[in-house]
């Protein structure tokens, strides 16, 4: 398996146009549950493209992203230099490089699964302010409930093989309880959804480091099973993305 740090390096292009999200309710609900005041500083580990951080920098937030991956960096710099609360961080979960007591809430979207999780509790602990929380937000892609959803799962087992390995299922209930211990968290949950053309579900395939490169033995087969289930199963000439966000939230210190 590649160095997780270095797996999105040939895929920003299409993680920036495809990837779905995140709805504004998380900021709403943090914030009334005192978990997010106005003048908090941010960190967003794992920042990526700067999708989970445009998210809080839209309602006015200093943001913090720390992505070690420089393609990655480089796009979330384009993607938000509109907004002059944001600073860009080459940093890891494990070593960020941010002082000390410097961060009131730190967040991950769709990067917990990557951290080396003893390694970046430490340093979560070393960076966040007394009584600070970590949210750990997924947007989680439904695998059943329709035939689509079931084929589409099956189609990735198939020809995708990393792709058991770096699932983000793979971070379950008792590896939460653990890297929150001896805290307790809560979640949040919301419905989301992203529709896609033929072009943009593969786009979205292909944003996947999981997804094999063009070229190679399974790339072919993959795409043929999913034009072939694209025209099987659209509706108005789109397939629809159904997803579940989960929002974790817990304190460390």
């Amino acid at each position: 398996m590649k160095d997780s740090k270095l797996r999105f390096s040939n895929r920003v292009e299409n993680y920036v146009r495809y990837r779905p999200a995140y709805l504004p309710q998380i900021v709403t609900d943090l914030e009334r549950n005192s978990l997010l005041r106005k003048n908090f500083i941010i960190a967003d580990i794992g920042s990526g493209t700067g999708i989970s951080t445009k998210l809080f920098l839209s309602e006015g937030y200093k943001f913090l992203g720390v992505e070690p991956n420089k393609e990655m960096r480089d796009a979330a710099e384009t993607f938000l230099k509109e907004f002059d609360k944001f600073q860009s961080v080459n940093g890891s979960a494990e070593a960020t490089g941010l002082n000390p007591n410097s961060v009131d809430l730190i967040t991950a979207g769709q990067a917990f699964h990557w951290f080396d999780r003893k390694s970046s509790k430490i340093e979560f602990q070393r960076i966040l302010r007394p009584g600070g929380h970590v949210a750990l937000i997924w947007n989680e892609r439904h695998h059943t409930g329709s035939v689509f959803q079931k084929e589409y799962e099956a189609l990735l087992k198939a020809y995708c093989e990393d792709y058991s390995k770096v699932d983000y299922k793979n971070v379950d209930e008792a590896a939460l309880k653990r890297f929150f211990s001896p805290y307790r968290y809560s979640i949040y949950e919301y419905e989301n959804s992203k529709s896609f053309d033929l072009e943009g579900l593969k786009g979205r395939l292909e944003s996947s480091s999981y997804c094999p490169l063009p070229g190679s033995v399974n790339y072919e087969p993959l795409m043929k099973g999913l034009v072939t289930l694209f025209e099987n199963e659209k509706k108005a000439g789109q397939i629809v993305f159904e997803y579940r966000t989960r929002v974790y939230v817990g304190q460390l210190t």
